[in-house]
Formats: structure tokens, sequence, C-alpha cells
């Protein structure tokens, strides 16, 4: 019979054997006290893992290789024109044929993404920033200032992007430059901007980090700049990815129109110039019609894992 003092120590003993559960409650201890990811790394670690955002992330970097160097792709001068090899078929000297006046279909496709892109890009970027002011300010300052802000902005977003772009056309007798492009899509492309960016703001200034930085002492220019615009920024960003294709269409059909920029290649030009060979030369309007298509599609599709990237909620579902 074992005595008092040997029984519990097997009792002891069967208590710190080793089992299979042990390591499991290590990696759960260890999983438990690791530090919370912040948005936007939790948000870069969903982007890396979805498929869609490396597919459009790549085709959108070739994209914008082709724009800065198109040289690398065609040697050929996309403005010189030769009637003689005019309405040409494919081969290997013209790769995409040839037009009507004699112009190589592929190395205008390929000098044209630098027009639409640098348009895009450049109509994102000054309509964020004009939307971004305006719905920040609007939507921290509250009361009257808001409400005229939001009426202005009610003003502009009644005003379709393409039909206020074609009266600034008009304006400028139809020829208007690479900037003068810009300036028109951003004078009617911000308003979006500015109703996301104000919804954002109301939501964020009201939560407890904002009073506590108030209390401490922070003034409104601070806590709008430091604390209240980083953490609303994230549906801009969004909004501004979706929108760099939406500018790319605008600027092909102002330059499908006639009255975009007159002076440098651009898919939209290309496609209308195609319109009277569309029964005898198809093809003529296929190529650039494609890379506008899957240029725009990029970043639609880069668009939307941003989001569900962003959104907390996306993230759980």
């Amino acid at each position: 019979m074992p005595s008092e003092a040997t029984a519990p120590r097997a009792t002891q003993r069967h208590q710190v054997a080793p089992t299979s559960e042990t390591p499991l409650r290590a990696v759960d201890a260890v999983d438990t006290t690791r530090a919370p990811r912040s948005l936007w790394a939790e948000a870069i670690h969903t982007l890396v893992r979805n498929p869609v955002f490396v597919v459009s992330s790549l085709l959108i970097a070739f994209v914008l290789f082709v724009a800065l160097f198109p040289g690398v792709f065609s040697s050929l001068d996309p403005t010189r024109g030769d009637l003689s090899i005019a309405n040409q078929r494919p081969s290997s000297e013209h790769l995409f044929g040839t037009t009507r006046q004699g112009y190589d279909v592929f190395s205008r496709t390929i000098h044209g993404t630098r027009t639409s892109v640098l348009i895009g890009f450049l109509t994102m970027v000054l309509s964020t920033l004009i939307g971004g002011v305006i719905g920040a300010v609007a939507g921290y300052v509250g009361g009257w200032f808001d409400e005229l802000l939001s009426r202005v902005t009610d003003v502009f977003f009644a005003i379709p992007l393409i039909l206020g772009a074609i009266v600034f056309a008009n304006r400028f007798s139809g020829h208007m430059s690479l900037w003068t492009v810009v300036l028109v899509l951003s004078i009617f492309g911000w308003t979006n901007v500015a109703r996301i960016m104000r919804g954002s703001v109301i939501s964020v200034k009201n939560q407890d980090f904002i009073m506590a930085s108030t209390a401490l002492g922070a003034g409104r220019a601070t806590n709008l700049l430091r604390h209240v615009v980083p953490n609303a920024i994230a549906p801009v960003i969004v909004t501004a990815t979706v929108n760099l294709g939406v500018f790319i269409v605008a600027e092909a059909t102002l330059s499908f129109l006639g009255v975009g920029v007159t002076s440098a290649v651009s898919w939209g030009a290309d496609i209308s110039d195609a319109k009277p060979a569309l029964r005898t030369n198809p093809m003529m309007l296929f190529y650039p019609s494609v890379a506008l298509a899957v240029t725009v599609l990029s970043f639609i599709m880069l668009g939307d894992a941003v989001r569900d990237a962003l959104d907390p909620k996306a993230r759980k579902r």
C-alpha cells in the first residue's frame, strides 16, 4: 500500500506529464498575445493573398511600363503616315496592319497608352485633391458651411462629366491640350470624392480618440489633418482607384468625339478613325478598343480588391 507521501507525488506527476494537447495550448497562448495588425497592415496582408489584386496589379504594371517606355515595343513613328502602305493586313513589318492614312496600328496603340494613362492619372490626382479638401472641410466644420459646400457639390454633380467637358471644349474651339483636358475633367469629376470624404469624416470626427485629442489641447486643424483625415481616407482611395479608369474612358470619349487632345496619339482618336473601315478592316478598331478595355478593367478590378481589403465587414464575410 503506497504511503501518503507517495500518493501526492504520483498525482503531481500525472498532472504535469506531457500530452498531445500541451503544444496546442502553447500555440494558442502565442496567438492570443500577438499584437493585432493595424487597418493598413491587415489590408496589405489581405491584398497580397487576393488573386484579383495580383492579376490587376500585374496588368497595371505592364500598362505603366508601356506608357513610360513605348520605344521598347515599337520603333516606328506613330504620327508618320505613308499612303503607299495604307490598309495593309497584319504582317511581320506591321504587326497590327496599317490605317487608311498609312499609320502603323501597333505603334499608335502602344504610344496611345501614354496619353490615356497620363490624363487619367493626373485627373484622378487633381480631382481627388479638390474633392477631398472640400469634403473633409465640409464634414468636419459642419453647420451652415457644410450646407453651402454640399449645395455647391450638388450643382456640379448634376452636370454630366462628358457634357461639361464638351461645353468647355467648344470654348477652346475644339482644340484642347493635355492640361486643358485634365483641368476640364477635374472640374466636373471631384463630386463623388467630396461626398464620400464628407460622410467618412462625419463618422470619424465623433469617435472617442478625437474627443480625447481635443481634451488634450489639440486644435481643430491638428485634429483634422493628423487624426480625422488619416482615418477617413480609406474609402477615398478606393474611389480614386476606380475613378482612374473612369477618367481614361472619359478622355477616350472626348477624343472619339473629336474634342480631346488633338496634338497627341490617343486610343479614342484611333477608334474614331477606324469607324469608316469597320466592315472592310475591323481589326483597326479591335486593337485600340481592347487596349482601352483591358486598362480600364484592370483599374476597376484593383479598386474592387482594395475596397474589400479596407472594409472590415467584407473581410469578415
